[in-house]
């Protein structure tokens, strides 16, 4: 099944730390977030996808022109003009970048890319890692029928939290995920007429397109209860990159 990401807003709010990369090239361990959401489909041989870009499309264009180059290890032949990629990354993907506009918003960059959807495919945001289990994603959403499956998560909350006995702290939690609201986590799965409810560039796809599919009862949840962290701001990312270099990485745990 094809696989839309969204990849190319501005990420103003990491702006300070990104180095002038778009947000999805900012890297967690040693590889950008973007290829850890797209490696995540890929273990559910979801290998098809379509990034629609926007700013600074150039940036991820060459990595994914540069991949083998940039991932492996390198013997060159110069007198020959030759080079060999040693212990090559096997990467199986089909990757189709796309230029959705610099000014474009999330329903518009949809709307952009509506040539390339004629039948069921996913969606998500270009900035958020999850340990979602796709599988179970896509069979929710072919039991019921409807239109758009968004996947709900739990939100991580503002403030640590402190476990406390006789005024002494006996566990400090730093921003554990509430049990109680829900969001929009991306990793939607949509029929190729949600496109029509988007009106044009200007159009949010969290706005009055989905707004409009909920009022028609033709936008179901799936509830996940696994790891869910967006990187909206420095501390996301602080947050992510620590959890790579612990060796947790609980995105890469398969949630079955």
């Amino acid at each position: 099944m094809k696989v839309v990401i969204l990849a190319g807003g501005f990420g103003t709010r990491i702006a300070e730390f990104s180095k002038d990369l778009p947000k999805p090239m900012v890297e967690i361990g040693n590889k950008p977030i973007l290829w850890h959401i797209m490696n995540h489909y890929a273990r559910f041989k979801h290998k098809d996808f379509y990034l629609a870009l926007g700013y600074k499309s150039n940036v991820i264009k060459e990595y994914f022109l540069k991949f083998n180059s940039l991932n492996s290890d390198l013997s060159l032949d110069l007198q020959n003009q030759k080079v060999d990629f040693l212990n090559k990354e096997k990467i199986d993907w089909k990757v189709n970048a796309i230029q959705t506009g610099i000014e474009t918003m999330t329903g518009g960059r949809l709307k952009r890319l509506k040539p390339y959807l004629q039948e069921t495919f996913m969606l998500t945001y270009g900035d958020a890692l999850s340990n979602i289990d796709i599988d179970e994603l896509l069979e929710f959403h072919q039991s019921h029928g409807k239109m758009v499956t968004v996947s709900a998560v739990h939100p991580s909350a503002r403030f640590g939290e402190l476990s406390i006995e006789d005024n002494k702290v006996l566990s400090f939690k730093e921003k554990p995920q509430t049990r109680k609201d829900w969001i929009n986590g991306g990793f939607f799965i949509i029929e190729p007429e949600f496109i029509e409810f988007i009106e044009n560039d200007e159009t949010v796809l969290e706005s009055s397109p989905l707004e409009e599919v909920a009022k028609l009862g033709e936008l179901m949840a799936y509830k996940h209860e696994g790891f869910w962290q967006c990187m909206d701001t420095k501390r996301d990312f602080d947050r992510l990159e620590s959890l790579w270099l612990d060796g947790s990485r609980p995105w890469e745990n398969l949630s079955k």
